[in-house]
């Protein structure tokens, strides 16, 4: 048998147990697996490898690509009421993908209210990258109050940072990770990271420029309301609010208030590429939110039964209730309670 054909037999054999319901890689340490994957690689070229590919995740752009246009429409049609948002993201994602050799990783820092659509843009972000979205291998979401409750034990979770975020970025460069509940992560802690968000080219042989930081942050709130209640007080349209009116409040709060941020070197440094304020939700952005989550259950949608949702949540100020002090965040559960009483 000649090795081309020799090829096309292996490859054939390998594809057929990929797709069928034996896994070739099940009982076998991460190590292990890789030494055989490289190994088969050395013996018979690339073949293999792409047939892998094809059926299992890899880091290649089969399974992680931008998909602009996609996020771009999924931004339009699926996020109310925050335009800066849908600027800034769209603008830095664009800026980053298209360029073969960024000068530092993104790092992208979301502040706002609760409900107001921080980790919501996150999964839309992930799901125009990756084809497997939140369940990627190459997505890695740290959970503060989760991955980091204790502070007494700070200096022990920035060693497993800085080796999980090594290891994972030497194994694909093109990773996210993201940092939620930011303003409850002990002060301190995130400055691990600093090395691999810095303008260095490689980091004992590796490069992190590729890689995406995203952190969810409740700090710079309370600006970002006031700010947005000042301008409706002005009887200014919202959309003429821009990113410049926000940025000085949101670093400062960020830097000031306690949490992950606080007196962070991340901040000193210039490190953060943008600080992405979320403006607190008004009624009509909330009512959006109650009828998309209404047919994403397959039911009917009333203006009686968007109105009784919305009416049923809390808004601020008292004097002037504009904003929905939840945002988005409790619709789902208000509409299954709707639902079940209309029954």
């Amino acid at each position: 048998m000649t090795r081309h054909a020799f090829n096309k037999s292996l490859c054939a054999v390998l594809s057929l147990l990929l797709v069928g319901n034996m896994d070739v890689t099940k009982g076998f340490e991460p190590i292990t697996t890789t030494a055989i994957v490289v190994g088969a690689a050395g013996l018979i070229g690339t073949g293999v490898y792409n047939v892998m590919c094809h059926f299992k995740e890899c880091c290649t752009d089969r399974w992680i690509h931008l998909n602009s246009t996609g996020l771009l429409i999924d931004l339009e049609r699926r996020l109310h009421g925050q335009h800066l948002v849908k600027n800034s993201v769209i603008r830095s994602l664009k800026g980053h993908f298209s360029d073969r050799h960024p000068d530092k990783a993104l790092v992208l820092s979301f502040h706002g209210w609760t409900g107001s659509g921080k980790n919501f843009v996150s999964k839309i972000i992930v799901d125009n990258i990756y084809e497997n979205g939140m369940k990627s291998q190459f997505v890695h979401l740290f959970i503060a109050t989760h991955h980091f409750p204790h502070a007494d034990k700070k200096e022990h979770y920035k060693d497993q940072l800085r080796d999980w975020i090594s290891g994972n970025v030497s194994n694909c460069p093109h990773s996210i990770f993201i940092f939620d509940e930011m303003d409850k992560m002990p002060s301190g802690l995130i400055d691990a990271i600093k090395p691999f968000i810095d303008h260095y080219e490689d980091i004992g042989g590796v490069d992190y420029r590729r890689t995406v930081f995203i952190f969810l942050s409740n700090t710079g709130g309370v600006s970002i309301y006031k700010k947005t209640l000042n301008h409706w007080k002005l009887a200014k349209r919202r959309e003429d609010l821009q990113l410049k009116d926000f940025e000085p409040n949101v670093t400062l709060g960020a830097f000031n208030e306690g949490g992950g941020l606080w007196h962070s070197t991340l901040i000193e440094k210039n490190l953060i590429s943008v600080f992405v304020p979320f403006l607190p939700l008004e009624r009509e952005h909330v009512k959006l939110c109650i009828k998309d989550d209404l047919l994403s259950k397959n039911q009917t949608v009333t203006d009686e039964l968007v109105g009784k949702v919305a009416d049923s949540l809390q808004y601020e100020p008292l004097d002037s209730p504009v904003y929905s002090r939840s945002g988005c965040k409790r619709v789902s559960q208000k509409v299954d309670v709707m639902i079940e009483d209309s029954l």
